[in-house]
């Protein structure tokens, strides 16, 4: 049987918007809007499930339009959502950002308050299924308590991916407070590596971060690739060439999931670091979170 991932975390509508040309502040900017399904854990689990993985989300679903068409498209990409939940009383989670005309982000939001719905208690509820599973990943658009649950209860190689500078603090926090501070992966960019930390450059991040208990660090770097650490080993690896680059939403999801999946195929570190960017570079060439091209790049 397939290897199984269990990804925890959030799924939302994107709405991305990408300019003609040079943005004007405080003006309405020629450019043109896309929609699509997104979410870090949601991304994570569609790449996964593209490449042939066992996947099943955890995830809350509004009671809106919204939630309905999440819930469908999963099902539709052959995710599993039993174990997820549709909450009507709350609205479906929604991230908007704006691109410049390279397609680099200038701006987002993201809405994923329902996320808080996702407590130690209503993981608890689904902890034996949960521990089925050969991996574990989860994004910290769920709160701290929930990440340190899963750190403490978890029995599978547990990947985390920081999301944004401010909710990557909630994994560090959970460590700092964990029973059993230690954590198999953790993967953020720079910007979220730097701020955790309170460093200057990503090697001292990465320092810190297996201080605390994580055993391989992933920093990505944009177009300067990724730097890698554990105990015994640090390797930076170049990124690769994306041609040309339409949309960089959901690169740093795709990353994670060529890492989760280079690990099921027996892949040894850092050289798991290579999949992801084969996987982010995948993503930058899409108008889409995920390429759904992904497959041919790295089956």
């Amino acid at each position: 049987m397939n290897t199984l991932i269990t990804i925890i975390g959030g799924a939302n509508i994107d709405m991305s918007a990408t300019l003609n040309d040079a943005f004007i502040a405080a003006d309405s900017n020629p450019g043109h809007i896309d929609i699509g399904y997104g979410g870090v854990a949601r991304n994570i689990a569609h790449n996964l499930a593209l490449l042939n993985a066992r996947v099943q989300l955890l995830t809350i679903f509004g009671g809106d339009l919204f939630g309905g068409l999440l819930h469908d498209y999963c099902i539709q990409q052959e995710i599993d959502v039993h174990l997820s939940e549709k909450k009507s009383q709350l609205r479906s989670g929604v991230y908007l950002c704006i691109n410049n005309h390279s397609g680099e982000m200038i701006a987002a939001v993201a809405d994923t308050d329902a996320m808080r719905a996702v407590t130690p208690e209503w993981l608890s509820k689904r902890s034996g299924e949960i521990n089925q599973s050969d991996y574990i990943v989860a994004d910290t658009n769920i709160g701290e308590d929930a990440i340190r649950y899963l750190l403490e209860n978890s029995t599978a190689p547990l990947f985390i991916d920081g999301v944004s500078s401010t909710k990557a603090h909630r994994v560090v926090n959970a460590l700092k407070k964990s029973k059993l501070p230690y954590l198999h992966t953790l993967k953020l960019n720079l910007k979220e590596a730097l701020a955790v930390t309170d460093t200057t450059s990503y090697v001292e991040a990465a320092q810190s971060l297996l201080n605390i208990g994580v055993e391989h660090v992933y920093i990505t770097l944009g177009s300067d690739g990724v730097y890698c650490r554990n105990a015994n080993d640090e390797w930076t690896f170049p990124a690769l060439p994306p041609g040309e680059i339409i949309n960089t939403t959901g690169a740093g999801d795709a990353f994670l999931a060529g890492v989760v999946y280079a690990h099921t195929k027996g892949i040894a570190f850092p050289q798991t670091a290579q999949y992801g960017l084969m996987a982010a570079r995948a993503a930058l060439m899409s108008n889409k979170a995920v390429n759904p091209n992904i497959a041919n790049i790295l089956l």
